[in-house]
């Protein structure tokens, strides 16, 4: 089973730079996407295989998330229950038989560090919601987590310390989510790789010189582990100001 996580930073305009030759060509069971930036009706976007679901935000061309799947889930739900959050398109969870799938947009907290409350706000109760999941069946979260947890996981460390992204507390939450029972799939698999980037300022040669941040993540359940057959991030496809991210299963 392949699942593909990707921060689009635009659906509209992600298609216009190779989203459907990458689509095709990936040929996913599951395609989530954050950051979709549209409302209802403002894509025809059918994929021969599969099913779509959308979460969209109330605000115009903000936010927004969405699934493509060929498998058809017993249930599908949108948002983690806070209206706040909800009504800015950041969740959608698909329940099929023998796992919950979670896509998820994870609230930035701004420069000026101005949304970090709003953001704490939101990884509690994520958490919370995940537990309350992983009891009845094991989970997979992704998404646009925007945190870089460890100095491994961004290019300058010691420069963006305290900055969005990679404050203290953003990744004590990270540290908090992955000690309730919940593993970050691509370090299980390379715990010591560097360079290893999802995201770069659209800043001049930034991408070129692969000073970015891994803020993009497959999270599973512990149980779910011993399945984890590939995780792997996929810097070299284009059409975003982050690049997708893979999973593949034996489930």
């Amino acid at each position: 089973m392949k699942l593909i996580s990707w921060n689009v930073n635009g659906l509209r305009a992600c298609c216009k730079k190779g989203f459907l030759d990458y689509f095709t060509e990936t040929d996913a069971d599951f395609f989530c996407i954050q950051e979709t930036k549209l409302q209802e009706g403002q894509i025809d976007l059918q994929p021969e295989g599969y099913t779509h679901y959308w979460h969209y935000a109330v605000k115009k061309g903000y936010s927004g998330t969405a699934i493509f799947t060929k498998h058809k889930p017993l249930s599908v739900s949108y948002g983690i229950g806070l209206d706040q959050y909800d009504s800015e398109g950041r969740a959608i969870t698909l329940e099929l038989e023998s796992f919950y799938l979670v896509n998820v947009y994870t609230p930035n907290s701004q420069r000026d560090l101005a949304r970090l409350p709003f953001r704490l706000k939101w990884e509690d109760r994520l958490r919370e919601y995940l537990q309350e999941l992983d009891v009845q069946k094991p989970v997979i979260l992704c998404g646009d987590l925007n945190v870089a947890h460890n100095e491994i996981d961004l290019k300058n460390p010691k420069s963006n310390k305290g900055n969005s992204g990679f404050t203290d507390e953003e990744r004590q939450k990270m540290s908090d989510l992955l000690s309730s029972g919940f593993v970050d799939t691509f370090r299980s698999l390379h715990p010591d790789e560097e360079g290893a980037y999802t995201w770069w300022s659209y800043m001049n040669k930034v991408r070129e010189r692969n000073i970015g941040w891994r803020i993009d993540y497959f999270i599973v359940s512990e149980r779910l582990i011993p399945m984890v057959a590939n995780a792997a991030i996929q810097p070299e496809i284009m059409g975003s100001d982050h690049c997708p991210i893979l999973l593949e299963m034996s489930l």
